[in-house]
């Protein structure tokens, strides 16, 4: 009994040893059925023409930017716009003190009718005399005709008719100088030349300004330009209405055409003035100002087609860019030799051809042949 006891135990044992690897066997097939897939973002290869820049900075300026002067002297009443205040063309900035003009234009209009009733009356003198010479003239051929009485007629006519052109004369001045009062009255209210914003206010009310003296500077944001000084052996890939692209200092994209080139060379730099006018939007009109710094982007050179690549698919491995590619459902692992940097992409000089698709997110932990189920 006891021997067949035995070999019952070695036997049970023995199949005891052998089930975990039979287990493990066939567990094997389905975990590699159950492996999951990554999730990545992809993004394909593009072919697109390509033009060589070089960057040139330039700021904005106002092409209407300055100070609103005075045009006649008095005391200022009060201003009527504060720093920051946006004006449209025709709006009261300020008003000096107006009665001592209104005082000058009622005098203007009192010359300006004695003016007139000077001419009247010398009007009515000339007549006179003609009347007188003409009475003369009719008695040629009688004995009541005595010639030196003619030639005094004549003369007293000569004499009517210098007062009247004279008097003429005082009437135009005496108008003239009505119309210059009625000027001076208008210039009191000093209003704003063109749509824009107050940037400085040069006075304040109870304060005396004299013909020329500065009331507030005023800015036109709505007209803004770009000038840039620009090499002069780079003027060839600038004709008038060519549009580059520019950039502002917080990162913001804009484009601009070519409205002239300045005729006048710096000799020290080999530099000319371009200036190019903007083509915005609303949102990023209200992100640049007079006076901010732009950087453009020239043209150096004809148009060519070249490979891009998003730089966020790029993977360094030490001194070697690699790229995902993603092939029949699986990242395949593909080193690339890359050329210049354009904006968020670079250009691709060997590795890689249009359409393919390759991983732009989640390409940190991916193994070559890893399955991945990608998304745009």
């Amino acid at each position: 009994m006891l021997p067949n006891f035995r070999t019952a135990l070695l036997l049970i044992g023995a199949c005891l040893l052998a089930l975990p690897a039979t287990v493990h066997a066939q567990s094997a097939p389905a975990t590699a059925a159950k492996e999951r897939k990554e999730v990545v973002g992809v993004d394909p290869v593009r072919a697109e023409p390509l033009s060589q820049t070089i960057d040139v900075l330039g700021r904005l300026v106002a092409r209407q930017n300055g100070m609103v002067a005075a045009r006649v002297a008095e005391r200022v009443a009060i201003v009527e716009v504060q720093v920051g205040d946006r004006v449209k063309r025709g709006d009261v900035l300020a008003r000096l003190a107006d009665d001592r003009l209104s005082s000058e234009r009622l005098l203007r209009v009192a010359s300006v009718e004695a003016a007139r009733a000077a001419v009247a009356r010398d009007r009515a003198t000339l007549a006179k005399t003609r009347q007188t010479l003409e009475r003369q003239d009719q008695l040629k051929g009688s004995t009541a005709y005595r010639k030196d009485r003619t030639e005094d007629a004549q003369r007293d006519v000569e004499i009517a008719q210098a007062a009247l052109t004279r008097s003429q004369a005082d009437a135009t001045a005496a108008t003239a100088q009505l119309e210059l009062a009625d000027i001076a009255v208008t210039d009191a209210t000093v209003r704003a030349p063109y749509d824009g914003v107050v940037t400085i206010k040069h006075t304040t009310a109870g304060a005396y300004v004299r013909v020329g003296d500065p009331v507030v500077s005023l800015l036109n944001d709505s007209e803004i330009e770009i000038e840039a000084d620009i090499p002069a052996d780079r003027l060839a890939a600038l004709p008038p209405g060519t549009t580059i692209e520019a950039e502002v200092q917080n990162g913001g994209h804009i484009f601009a055409a070519v409205r002239a080139i300045v005729p006048e060379e710096n000799p020290r730099t080999r530099t000319r003035a371009v200036r190019f006018v903007l083509q915005v939007d609303n949102k990023v009109q209200n992100e640049i100002a007079a006076n901010q710094s732009v950087v453009l982007h020239i043209p150096v050179g004809g148009t060519r087609d070249a490979l891009t690549v998003s730089k966020d698919a790029i993977v360094r491995n030490g001194d070697r860019e690699a790229v995902f590619v993603v092939i029949d459902g699986k990242a395949v692992y593909k080193t690339v030799a890359l050329g210049e940097s354009l904006g968020s992409r670079y250009e691709v000089l060997q590795g890689l051809s249009a359409g393919d698709v390759v991983v732009i997110r989640g390409n940190e932990s991916l193994r070559s042949g890893q399955a991945v189920q990608p998304q745009s």
